[in-house]
Parts: structure tokens; sequence; C-alpha cells
């Protein structure tokens, strides 16, 4: 199946390539750019030629055949590496195991982490305990896990995996190397001074500059918070005979500082969290901002885990459709997203429903029973619907900016990010929870612990964020590719940025999916950038009723249904009668005394 991928690939990546080459389509649409025709076309048809111009003149379509012709080897050459560092991960991911014959290296883990290890190795034929890099695996050992040497070797394989330090034949070096050579070359030879500049082009911010001012900012607001967040783990840390905080050692000793400080943990919460719970009181959240009912449906699915559901309006029609793909499992792509199946048109008189995938990695069902999620994991679904909803409840009929096609990259997060709040409202999660024996809801008491802690840690989240967001930015525009030296230049970010300090074996760039084989390259900062827009919205919300139906029509009108039809920030703008203030995400996320 991976071969004929491959094969195919190459195939898709030159009829890309070639069609955004077309003179003859290219110069259809400067023809509509002429005055006297641009005028008589109405604000949606403007904004689609405007971007696709662009677009042609991204795909080289200004070249001279020659040069054109190194661009589509380029951009084939880039399709193939992409693939590569993804099967690289996937494949490391799934070469490692670490197998457990004696229950006392296993103090600390949870019950049912532990039963889900025991049937893992029975799976195999093994007995005793098996662990994997998958996270339903990985995060509870790193939480839970008394014994320091193991989680120390768990932490050293899911960092340095797809690297030289685990395995050679798997190594995404020359991967990461030739790929920022290539996008580089590609950027040149439109003439950029670097991808990045050529990267925004079709995005809200418009120069790196702006970008590292904006990182900057964030991360000299949220340092404060991190040294104290930092302080804390040290201080705990001696308690725990820890002398010096270790990556290895943050998961658990923050699980400790939870329990300490606020009287519960991940686990407790998660088991009130049961996947048809959950659901329907995602349901019920999008049904009273916008009025539409989701129903499960029939469908031939590629997984018997896979579900199928449709979205039926106030007036009964149905309006978009969308595959739940939840669990974790062997050669699935790790990580969560949306993506499209079909998006909305309209065409010869025949629309075109819109339906998408939305995909998980959460801990699938065990012993009978309903798979139960941690909050976390609750609010990933919540966040990868709001692109579902994106996508789905868009008013738009022209196919090129229905939905999330043209939407600036940095904009893009905006809905997903908003859906998340509601993660933290009692309105939504009384009525989600179900504790797995006594079938209670959860009780208001630990929800509000739960509330106290949001905001726990989120000085070193931040700067986490920040680190990965600088880091891509300078990747893509001052760092010269030839040097192969982007390990140093991480270092360098750190230097800047970082409190917490991974050990230098930690090789993270070898599994950054987001910018090596996603399309994140030079827009890391977008989940930053997006975030101030989507806590400024929710804001609203807060001002005039989590559940306004007036603000939730809005918010559907001038937001989600308007897709790419027009500039996000005229979107934002004309939802919020304003431009963006970051404050809103500060208060969020405990950044502001």
């Amino acid at each position: 199946m991976r071969k004929e991928y491959n094969n195919n690939l190459e195939k898709i990546s030159l009829y890309y390539s070639e069609l955004g080459q077309n003179s003859k389509i290219f110069n259809g649409f400067t023809i509509l750019k002429e005055k006297n025709h641009y005028q008589r076309l109405h604000t949606i048809q403007k904004k689609i030629v405007d971007d696709e111009i662009i677009g042609f003149m991204l795909g080289g379509v200004g070249l001279t055949p020659k040069k054109q012709e190194k661009f589509k080897e380029i951009k084939a050459s880039l399709s193939k590496l992409s693939a590569k560092f993804e099967e690289n991960l996937l494949d490391s991911v799934n070469s490692f195991n670490l197998h457990i014959a004696s229950k006392d290296l296993l103090a600390g883990i949870p019950a049912d982490v532990l039963k889900s290890a025991q049937l893992l190795a029975a799976s195999v034929n093994k007995k005793g305990w098996v662990f994997t890099l998958d996270f339903p695996s990985y995060i509870p050992l790193m939480q839970y896990a008394d014994n320091r040497k193991l989680r120390e070797d768990m932490y050293y394989a899911y960092s340095t995996k797809a690297s030289e330090l685990s395995n050679k034949k798997l190594d995404n070096t020359a991967q990461i190397n030739a790929i920022l050579k290539l996008k580089l070359q590609l950027a040149k030879l439109l003439g950029f001074k670097d991808y990045a500049s050529m990267s925004l082009t079709t995005k809200m911010a418009k120069s790196s500059d702006e970008i590292v001012k904006f990182l900057n900012n964030l991360a000299k607001k949220a340092k404060p918070f991190a040294v104290k967040d930092m302080k804390e783990l040290v201080t705990i840390g001696n308690r725990y005979n820890i002398d010096k905080i270790e990556a290895w050692d943050i998961a658990y000793l923050s699980e400790k500082i939870k329990m300490e400080k606020f009287d519960f943990s991940d686990l407790e919460v998660k088991n009130y969290f049961p996947k048809p719970k959950v659901l329907n009181g995602l349901f019920k959240v999008v049904f009273k901002l916008y009025g539409i009912k989701v129903i499960k449906a029939k469908a031939n699915v590629w997984h018997k885990d896979v579900e199928f559901y449709e979205i039926y309006n106030k007036k009964n029609k149905l309006i978009g459709q969308f595959y739940l793909d939840l669990y974790a499992r062997k050669n699935k792509r790790g990580g969560a997203w949306m993506d499209e199946a079909l998006s909305k048109s309209t065409f010869n008189g025949f629309d075109t429903i819109p339906a998408a995938y939305l995909t998980c990695n959460f801990s699938s069902p065990s012993r009978g029973r309903a798979a139960y999620f941690t909050h976390d994991e609750v609010i990933t679904l919540f966040h990868e619907f709001g692109h579902g909803l994106h996508h789905l409840l868009t008013d738009i009929t022209h196919y090129s900016v229905a939905g999330i096609k043209g939407v600036e990259w940095d904009a893009v997060e905006l809905p997903s990010q908003f859906m998340e709040n509601f993660c933290w409202e009692w309105a939504v999660i009384k009525d989600m929870t179900e504790h797995v024996d006594t079938k209670k809801s959860i009780p208001r008491a630990l929800f509000n612990k739960m509330i106290e802690a949001k905001s726990f840690q989120s000085g070193l989240q931040t700067l986490r964020q920040v680190e990965f967001a600088m880091f891509d930015i300078l990747l893509h525009s001052s760092y010269n590719p030839s040097t192969g030296k982007f390990l140093q230049l991480l270092d360098e970010v750190r230097d800047l940025v970082a409190v917490a300090r991974p050990p230098n074996w930690n090789r993270f760039p070898h599994s950054f999916s987001h910018i090596f084989a996603g399309g994140y390259a030079a827009g890391y900062y977008s989940y930053k950038w997006a975030e101030v827009l989507s806590a400024d919205v929710y804001s609203f919300f807060e001002e005039s009723g989590i559940f306004s139906k007036r603000i939730g029509n809005k918010f559907k009108n001038e937001i989600l249904g308007r897709g790419g039809s027009r500039p996000a920030i005229e979107s934002f703008e004309a939802f919020r009668g304003r431009k963006p203030k970051i404050d809103a995400l500060l208060k969020h996320s405990g950044l502001s005394n």
C-alpha cells in the first residue's frame, strides 16, 4: 500500500505542478482582473480571482520553461521527502516496545494502564506488560511510574525516535537537511529571499520579523510564570530525592504537585468521561449554539471502530457529514487532525454536501466497557470538531473558498481553539460525565479543582510552544540549511526562551511532522497567533452568555459560514466589532497578574 501511495504521490505532485503553471488558465484569471471585468464581479468572486493569481505565481507560472522544470523537480522531491519523513517516524514508533516482566518496576502506574499493557503483551505472545510510544501508553507511564530509570528509558526512546540515536535506517536527519535546502531553492526560484517570505504571502502575518516580535513578546510575558513553575518542580523534586530535574521527571513531578495543590489526578478525572456521554455533550453544545443536530448514520468505513455521522439544520435538512476515527492502533498516523472528504460547492445546479474526517489517537475500549477519555483528550476532540464545523457549516458554495479553503493558515485554528473553551464550562461538563463505577456526574467540587488547575504550568507550556514556533520561523528565514546545523539552531532558540531544558541528545526535530511532513512550515506560530483570535472571540460569548443564540448565530454567519471568502481579519472584525487584543489570551492562560 505504501509503495502504491508513493508511486501515485509523484504523479499527483506533477499534476498539481503542471496545473499551477498552466498559462491558459492563469491568463483567464488575469483577464478577469482587468478593470472592466473585475468591477463587475461580486466580493467573493474577486477574492477567488486574487487568490488564484497569487497561487499561480507561487506555482511558478511566471518562470522560464527551464526554471519551471526545476520547480517541478523540487516539488516532486519535497513530496517524496515528506512522505519518507512520516514513514520513518511511523516505523520508528512501531518498532519500539518495552517489555516488562516484573510488576515491581511498575509501581505507581494506574490499573487500567497496566491492564492495557498486559493485553498488548498477550497480543504478541508475551507474559507481563508491554509499553509503546503511542500516547495512551507513553503519557500515563511518564506521569505515574515511580521508577525513575523506567521513565528515563521511555523518554529516551520517545525523544530520539526517527534519529541516528534510535535506528540509523529510520534516521530523518537526511530528510530534514534535504527538505530545508529544497524549500530555500524553491523560494529563491520565485524571487523570495527565504521560504518564510514565500509562505507568508498567503498568511495574516506579513514578515518573519513580525512573527519573531510576536513570539518574543509572548515569551517575555510567560517567562516569569515559567520560572515560578520550575521552582515548584525543584521543591517537590527535593522531597522525592531528585537533586536535578530532568525531562523525564517533569510529567511525574507535575502530577505530584497537582495532587498536593489541587487534590486530584488526571486518572480520577478520566473515570468520569465515557465516550457516549462525551459525544452527547459535544453535540448538545453545537445544538445550543447553532441549532444543528448530529445523528449517527450508516456508511462503509475502513475500520470497525470508525463511526459516521450526519448534521441537520433547523429545517431538518442534511448539511454535512463526518467520519469519526477516535482510537490509536498500529500503523495509524499519530496525533489528531481534521481533513476534507468533500467540500461544499454548487456546480450545474448540483449541490455537494460537505464531508470531513475527524481523527484522534485515544485509548480504545477495554474489558467490554466504553472508552474513557482524559480531560485533555476531551479538549482534543472538541478542537478537531471545531475544525470540522469550520468545514461543514460553510455558507459558501464557491469550491475554492468554501469551508477551510482559502482561509489564511494563521487563522485556520481559530474555530478549533474556540471550541476548547467549552471544556471548561460547568454547564457543559456536568452533562457529559458519568463515573465508571458510581454512574454519577462529576462533582462540582472536583470540577472547581480542575478550574483552579487550568492554568497550572501555563508558563512552561507557553514557552514550549513559543520554542517550537521560534525554531520553525528561524529555520525557514535566517537559517542557512547548507550548514546542516539545525540542532544548533534549536539550542540557540532554547537559550533565548526555555526555562526547562531537555538533554542534548533530545532529537525533537526528527519527529516534528508539522513542519517537515505537514503544512506548518514557517507557520507553526499560527497556533499561538490564532489563540489570540479565539480567546478574544470567546470573551464575547462570556460577556453575552456562552450559549447566546444571537452571538452563536453571529459567529456561525461571520466566521464559520464565511470560510475563505474574505480575509480572516475582516471576518474577525465583522464578528467582534474591532481589531484583536491579546488580553483575553493572557487572562485565559493565567499569564496576567
